[in-house]
């Protein structure tokens, strides 16, 4: 005991240095993470929400044809579209001139086709789900069409917050397109998801567990602000 207790003033010097430095690349993975779910999320949000509303409430031809299009968005493979995106924003690809490749910009993309889909269904069904009868009340009581559409909003608040929370979890936790399109560079496109593929595949499976455990906390700890709100 007492010969370990010497040994410290020798083995702090070291271990300390690889401790802020691993601490310190936890933390810029987690950041880089929320930032870039955070932002495709809320980009889906502004499209999926108009768009959800206007497939809800409209009545025109070719309405169920794009319902059934936006189901199927919602189940769309990561890798697909992450193979998609990529082919697009690569140096051949049309928007190649971009230099978007392997850059948090093109995860936010890749994610964004992945949530988008997901706030437009679930919005457009927790919208079909209200009372029709209600909408005709409203616009009795002299509501303008965005007046008539806001009350639509807070009286299927709920969903809609259900909605934004499945949005959010199918980016948050997906790794096929955030690996093919960012690449899980070390300091530039590395987000919690791939890097505990990263560990896996090194046989790390402590360093991946610890990841996977944060990812979930991280997780659940923003839906619970959500519910709370």
């Amino acid at each position: 005991m007492f010969t370990c207790l010497l040994c410290l003033p020798v083995y702090l010097p070291t271990y300390f240095p690889v401790y802020f430095h691993l601490m310190s690349d936890i933390f810029e993975i987690t950041l880089l993470s929320l930032q870039v779910s955070t932002f495709a999320t809320l980009i889906s949000l502004l499209i999926g929400l108009p768009f959800g509303t206007w497939l809800a409430l409209g009545n025109f031809r070719g309405r169920s044809f794009l319902l059934s299009i936006v189901n199927t968005g919602m189940a769309l493979p990561p890798v697909v579209v992450g193979l998609v995106v990529a082919m697009t924003l690569w140096r051949s690809g049309p928007l190649g001139g971009l230099r978007l490749i392997y850059t948090p910009v093109a995860i936010i993309i890749a994610q964004t086709v992945i949530s988008a889909p997901v706030v437009m269904g679930l919005t457009a069904a927790a919208l079909e789900a209200l009372d029709p009868r209600l909408r005709q009340q409203l616009l009795g009581l002299g509501a303008s069409q965005l007046q008539m559409i806001w009350m639509l909003w807070r009286e299927a608040r709920l969903p809609l917050l259900a909605a934004l929370m499945a949005g959010f979890g199918s980016v948050i936790s997906e790794v096929g397109a955030s690996m093919m399109v960012g690449g899980n560079i070390k300091g530039q496109t590395r987000v919690l998801t791939t890097a505990i593929v990263l560990e896996t595949s090194k046989g790390e499976f402590e360093k991946a567990l610890a990841l996977s455990a944060l990812l979930l906390i991280l997780t659940y700890l923003i839906n619970l602000a959500l519910t709370l709100i």
